[in-house]
């Protein structure tokens, strides 16, 4: 069986209501299984993952985006994570059976329907998005929101699909088909967000740039990251892509972290994953924090969750974060 996953992301954290309409729109579509849904209240954002059948996840995400113009209204909504519209961003993750090519494919088909039937400017990133200079997320939602409508005049900055006028209602969204990433904060013993940020810069890939204008190379490849201050945990916390986790690991941040906050006194106090994560990212935390003195998957799993502190700023369900059981639990056919 084929096995299409879509992680979009809607700029609402706080309307319960409105969340659960987006649900019912996605779970009302045969061949498709919502795995999970992640709200923040102060990123006032909300995270969900569903799969299933091709078609059926695009059918899906038409629906739920279709629900989210009607019922979000970004002229009115304020929250701490970027964003460009009430649909921020929708990507598509080949998981079984299906090349990069076929889910650039049906990337193409639920833009193209996005900008045609509703009407919202789409601009397409990643492997869908050919043009280098607007291939990134953070290429494209530059300027954020209130920034959106003067950039659209930009000749540069036309949507791949839709209108080219911006709709300040339900603002821009962005689709595209990408590979696995893991969204992973990091809590901090400060409430200080510029001191987070500072140590977003130094392990984040694109680093920073000082302050006699040179470019600061970051520490770690295939890694985004921004600081800011999370009224949900009442700390500052470093907020990360990790792009490929194959090439750099939760492990491997959670230790740069660790000792970049060192040298400003600062402790890390828990992480928080945001959507799923492979088992295969677990295994490696586990199998160092127990010096590789067991193979048993369960004992590994557990320890990986202990020394990521997975559990510490807000519970932490394997069965139900890690995605292979998420999709086992759901998917028959997986």
């Amino acid at each position: 069986m084929s096995i299409l996953e879509c992680i979009p992301n809607f700029s609402e954290g706080l309307n319960v209501s409105v969340l659960n309409h987006i649900a019912k729109a996605i779970e009302n579509i045969p061949d498709v299984y919502l795995l999970h849904q992640d709200r923040s209240a102060s990123a006032n954002r909300t995270v969900f993952t569903f799969a299933g059948a091709p078609f059926a996840v695009v059918e899906a995400a038409f629906q739920a985006i279709k629900v989210a113009q009607e019922e979000i209204d970004m002229r009115l909504q304020k929250g701490a994570h970027p964003r460009i519209g009430a649909t921020d961003v929708c990507p598509l993750v080949p998981l079984q059976g299906l090349s990069m090519q076929e889910a650039i494919h049906y990337a193409a088909l639920l833009a193209k329907r996005v900008g045609e039937e509703l009407a919202i400017p789409v601009f397409l990133y990643e492997h869908s998005q050919e043009r280098e200079y607007r291939k990134r997320l953070p290429q494209i939602r530059s300027g954020q929101y209130e920034q959106f409508k003067i950039k659209m005049t930009d000749p540069a900055w036309q949507p791949d699909y839709g209108p080219h006028t911006f709709t300040e209602a339900c603002g821009a969204t962005v689709i595209g088909a990408r590979a696995l990433l893991v969204a992973f904060n990091i809590s901090l013993d400060t409430k200080d967000a510029v001191l987070a940020q500072q140590i977003a810069n130094e392990i984040r890939s694109i680093g920073y740039v000082n302050e006699q204008g040179e470019r600061i190379k970051g520490m770690l490849p295939q890694l985004r990251a921004i600081g800011w201050y999370s009224s949900d945990f009442n700390c500052a916390q470093v907020s990360m892509n990790l792009l490929d986790y194959t090439t750099t690991s939760p492990l491997q941040v959670w230790q740069h972290c660790s000792a970049i906050a060192a040298k400003y006194n600062v402790n890390l106090i828990g992480s928080e994953l945001i959507g799923l994560m492979p088992e295969a990212c677990l295994l490696e935390a586990g199998t160092f924090a127990l010096s590789h003195t067991t193979t048993h998957k369960n004992d590994l799993i557990k320890a990986g969750i202990d020394y990521l502190k997975l559990d510490q700023v807000k519970p932490f369900d394997a069965q139900e974060k890690i995605l292979e059981y998420a999709l086992a639990a759901k998917l028959p056919q997986y």
